[in-house]
């Protein structure tokens, strides 16, 4: 099992990290006190499996003693468990115009003559928390989308190919353009099997048509330039923080190049790396 503490100071992103997490298949627990994490993570052991990988939010608003939080992490360590701790922290600067756009209240703002002064509290009191932490992040200035991608390159191990899943799918311009479609790719320009009385009624997933297909000097060239941009295009995609790319090829009627095209397209992408699904929108559509 893998346990995550999730901690840092407030307004530094932890929420934020948490969803991130979340999404790469972490079971995420919020403010939960420290007495109750080695329960827990005996209830998470009988599962099944189903919470082998453990996210906890642990912050100022759950103790201001972090002893028994510290004891609790030398007890998971010791069990054989994989416990690690990520720890946000941000400028005073950002972390005060943060609350200030969010409207929301500083958790040691009561206590405090200003959210400055509750802000460098914070600070102090988290400092030997912060040193117990196997990574820090300080996300002053730091995009979003920057942060989901550090946060698959430390903790889903697949890197930032695993954070974004690619769709390829085929259809046909006459039954109009999928609606979820980021990029749109018309191969209408290619030689078309519809012509050719024995291929008519077969589609791009069968030898005779994807050979027909790729029987023309063109068809290579342009499924070669098509991999030379998403080999440079999908990279940044995943480090922009897209979690799904959906890539619509279109031939006529979606049956016989559009086909072919796309089921080649997703072989390659998978072999990127990418977690890819490959689907034919109108492949049953009668001819």
């Amino acid at each position: 099992m893998e346990i995550l503490i999730i901690s840092g100071l407030s307004g530094a992103g932890k929420s934020k990290a948490a969803s991130f997490l979340e999404d790469s298949g972490f079971y995420i627990v919020d403010n939960m006190p420290a007495a109750m994490i080695l329960k827990f993570a005996e209830f998470c052991v009988g599962g099944g499996g189903r919470y082998a990988r453990v996210a906890l939010v642990y912050d100022v608003r759950t103790s201001q003693s972090f002893t028994e939080l510290f004891s609790v992490l030398e007890k998971l360590r010791g069990m054989g468990d994989l416990c690690r701790m990520l720890f946000l922290e941000a400028s005073a600067e950002t972390i005060i115009k943060r609350y200030k756009e969010s409207r929301r209240r500083h958790p040691l703002q009561k206590k405090s003559d200003s959210l400055e002064e509750a802000v460098e509290r914070e600070r102090k009191l988290m400092e030997p928390v912060k040193e117990q932490a196997d990574f820090v992040i300080d996300t002053t200035g730091l995009p979003t989308a920057r942060l989901r991608s550090e946060l698959l390159r430390l903790f889903n191990g697949e890197g930032e190919q695993g954070g974004m899943t690619v769709s390829v799918t085929s259809f046909g311009f006459k039954y109009g353009l999928p609606l979820e479609a980021d990029l749109v790719l018309d191969v209408r320009f290619m030689p078309n099997p519809f012509y050719i009385e024995e291929l008519r009624h077969q589609t791009g997933l069968d030898k005779a048509v994807a050979d027909y297909v790729f029987g023309f000097r063109q068809t290579h060239d342009f499924l070669r330039r098509l991999e030379e941009l998403l080999s440079f295009t999908l990279p940044l995609y995943a480090e922009e923080g897209k979690t799904g790319l959906v890539i619509a090829v279109g031939c006529t009627g979606g049956h016989h190049r559009s086909v072919a095209i796309a089921h080649a397209l997703a072989a390659f992408i998978r072999g990127q790396g990418y977690p890819t699904a490959e689907h034919h929108r109108d492949i049953e559509r009668a001819i």
